[in-house]
């Protein structure tokens, strides 16, 4: 399974399947990471936390334990 984490930075990924429970799976859809949306993968900090990505037309930075939760294809 390949997880938003693991996308290299220039990528741009769909999101296949959202992971997780309750109140932090709604989180990460309320910020516009739903199943079929597509995301280009822009910076990924120095120690590898936050991964900066670019979805539904604007800028987002999203934690490695968040990004873990979505799934890619």
């Amino acid at each position: 399974m390949n997880t938003l984490k693991d996308a290299k930075i220039g990528q741009t990924v769909k999101v296949v399947k959202l992971h997780g429970e309750g109140a932090v799976k709604r989180r990460i859809m309320d910020m516009g990471l739903t199943k079929g949306v597509e995301v280009y993968i822009r910076k990924v900090a120095p120690l590898g936390d936050p991964i900066e990505i670019t979805v539904r037309g604007y800028e987002l930075s999203i934690r490695k334990a968040d990004a873990q939760m979505i799934e890619i294809g």
